[in-house]
This record gives structure tokens, sequence and C-alpha cells, in this order.
């Protein structure tokens, strides 16, 4: 679960104090990450809570970190929020390259 350590080295943990936060061991985390064992659905949706992030986002199975149920449904139209799930679903980097896009389109 390379997404795994990622999320955990962006909030600057080590294993031992990951490990800790999800009452668990180590090497459990060490297993996880290495691809040696694979957490069981209750220790990912405690993962997942953790780092606030879906279940698919962890397991490598969606490129967008955010819950479902955070996109609200709010005034937007239907092609409004397909637009803002498409935008949440882009790297760091396309979500930069978006903005800059916009702020040309945009008049001032």
């Amino acid at each position: 679960m390379k997404t795994l350590k990622k999320l955990r080295l962006e909030k600057g943990l080590s294993q031992q104090s990951l490990a800790e936060q999800l009452t668990t061991s180590q090497q459990c985390i060490y297993k996880y990450e290495n691809g040696v064992t694979e957490p069981n659905i209750d220790m990912l949706k405690t993962m997942a809570d953790y780092f606030n992030v879906s279940v698919d986002y962890l397991i490598g199975y969606s490129s967008c970190p955010h819950k479902i149920e955070e996109v609200q449904e709010t005034e937007l139209n239907d092609g409004e929020l397909a637009l803002v799930r498409k935008y949440r679903s882009l790297a760091a980097s396309s979500q930069r390259a978006c903005h800059i896009l916009m702020d040309e389109l945009l008049p001032r």
C-alpha cells in the first residue's frame, strides 16, 4: 500500500507513531506498506478515517482522496458537480494548471 506510506510521510509520522495512533504494531504498518500483508476491512476504515481519505484512495483504486459524502449536494447543477468531482480527482499539479487557465480565461 504505497498510498499508506505516502500519507504517513506527509503527516511526518514514523511507522511506530502511526501504529500507536491506529492501536496496532509497527510491524503491521511495515507489512502493510511493503505488501507483505493486507489490512482487514476494519483497519482500512480506521486508516481512511485517520487520514480523512476514502478507502478507495487508500488502496490505490482511486486517485481522488476525498470521500464521496464530502461532495455536498448544493445549489450546483449536475454539470457543475461533475466538474468539481473531476477537479478533485486531478493531481495537485493538474489542479494548479486549471487555476492558471481559469485566471487567464476570467476577466479581471
